[in-house]
């Protein structure tokens, strides 16, 4: 199969080496691109526990002295892992959604309405979990620590790759990331080379967004997933 992916390279690394492994052929178009975003001062070591709603939100946590035996709320199981590989002890993973997340802290025995909370996050969110901890009685402090820009380029070879061979599948993560494709579908003229292409989405917000520009095959997976998903 021909398998597009859309998340940066260093989220996708893992996925695009099982699906080569697999032998299916990987068309890998990134549609955001992500820095590391200042924040401002803050202490750190005050908060009883973290929370990260993405990989990113770890990768560009860059505050020296933590204590990473500190509880992390986690999205899901990637973002789990990656907070395991960067030294933080004590994690707990949510379904994959941010929604489930907030579920999770609030049904958490580990903290209570004293506990402060240091929720990292990007720039642009679909769902704003700190006030909807807030609305809970929680101490919630959020800190952007990075930002995503769209990509809105397309490079000669991923446009001769799908002339010649157009996605059987293509993978979303986020409602940005769906708006800066579709953008990218829509400059290039690519859209009549993917109407049998099945758009596979992180979310229903996701996926809506595909609806509304009518696309046709589209459907929600779960986050980790991807590989049952050939099989379907």
């Amino acid at each position: 199969m021909n398998i597009l992916i859309t998340r940066p390279f260093i989220d996708a690394e893992d996925l695009m080496g099982k699906l080569f492994s697999l032998g299916h052929k990987i068309i890998h178009i990134p549609t955001l691109k992500i820095s590391s975003a200042k924040t401002e001062s803050f202490d750190i070591n005050k908060y009883h526990a973290y929370i990260f709603t993405s990989a990113n939100s770890i990768r560009n946590l860059n505050v020296p002295k933590q204590d990473k035996s500190k509880l992390c709320f986690c999205v899901g199981a990637i973002t789990e892992k990656i907070a395991r590989m960067s030294g933080y002890k004590n994690t707990i993973s949510a379904g994959g959604t941010v929604n489930a997340l907030k579920n999770l802290i609030i049904s958490s025995n580990h903290i209570n309405e004293k506990s402060n909370i240091a929720y990292f996050c990007g720039d642009n969110v679909s769902y704003d979990l700190d006030l909807e901890l807030k609305r809970e009685g929680m101490k919630v402090s959020k800190f952007i620590n990075y930002t995503s820009e769209k990509i809105s380029d397309l490079n000669e070879e991923n446009k001769k790759i799908i002339f010649s061979h157009p996605p059987d599948i293509i993978f979303v993560y986020s409602t940005r990331s769906a708006i800066s494709f579709i953008e990218i579908v829509k400059k290039y003229s690519l859209y009549p080379l993917m109407t049998g292409s099945k758009v596979m989405c992180i979310s229903k917000k996701v996926a809506d967004i595909f609806f509304m520009d009518n696309w046709k095959k589209v459907k929600v997976f779960d986050p980790g997933d991807e590989l049952s998903q050939l099989e379907r």
